[in-house]
């Protein structure tokens, strides 16, 4: 793959080196196009591109797509470009990421989680798999036993989804980023990373009020992402 996309970057940048980007530059951005792919978009929903397309119509596409949060002028530029030399994002942990059947519904919003596989989170009680489409309605079936009543004390594994590479991350291990412009599909939303340092890189690029840990987290900041005032 990457020998084909190699040729695509050397014949993209003799077409851009017509339009004032030099070949350096455009591998550059066809670098940092791969980056923006892998961080914040979802994969399987970025359209194809080829060699003949601007980078307006290949952004426009984008737009249609889904695929991705809002984006800036450069990032969009940037990805275009990467999607122009031929760009398919592939990384290391496919295998290490929660593997949510198409038919797993969310057991607090009855969502198909499948849809959401960057913000999908699993959680294992006695046995059985529940699978959720983000932090936020996993903390709430684990934290309101009013609602979802289960014996806590059979819970056998708790995962939630990494934001950067995707990687399932023992739930009580991660860092929450809070307060980021960046929306799950319930909207406000929990996001999770491996380490501190990856949520306050995100932190520079889309925004937070802060980061939490997993015991950090209470009913009344749960509810606060869906604007709901919640007193003990």
């Amino acid at each position: 793959m990457r020998n084909i996309i190699s040729t695509f970057i050397l014949l993209g940048a003799v077409l851009w080196a017509s339009e004032g980007i030099s070949a350096a530059k455009y591998a550059r951005l066809v670098a940092k196009g791969e980056k923006i792919a892998l961080k914040l978009c979802t994969h399987e929903k970025l359209p194809k591109a080829s060699e003949n397309e601007s980078v307006e119509a290949i952004a426009k596409a984008v737009e249609r797509s889904g695929a991705c949060p809002p984006l800036s002028r450069r990032k969009m530029e940037a990805l275009a470009m990467f999607l122009r030399a031929g760009g398919v994002v592939a990384h290391s942990h496919a295998d290490k990421e929660i593997q949510v059947p198409k038919s797993a519904k969310c057991p607090v919003c009855g969502m198909f989680v499948a849809k959401y596989p960057k913000w999908a989170a699993e959680m294992v009680v006695d046995g059985k798999k529940h699978y959720f489409d983000g932090v936020k309605d996993m903390m709430k079936y684990y934290i309101f036993d009013g609602d979802f009543p289960y014996d806590r004390k059979k819970i056998e594994k708790m995962d939630v989804t990494d934001f950067y590479t995707l990687e399932a991350i023992p739930a009580k291990e991660a860092y929450y980023v809070l307060g980021s412009k960046l929306y799950g599909p319930m909207g406000n939303e929990l996001i999770p990373f491996k380490t501190e340092q990856e949520a306050k890189d995100f932190i520079k690029d889309h925004g937070g009020d802060r980061i939490v840990r997993f015991d950090e987290i209470t009913p009344k900041m749960v509810m606060a992402l869906d604007g709901i005032e919640y007193n003990d």
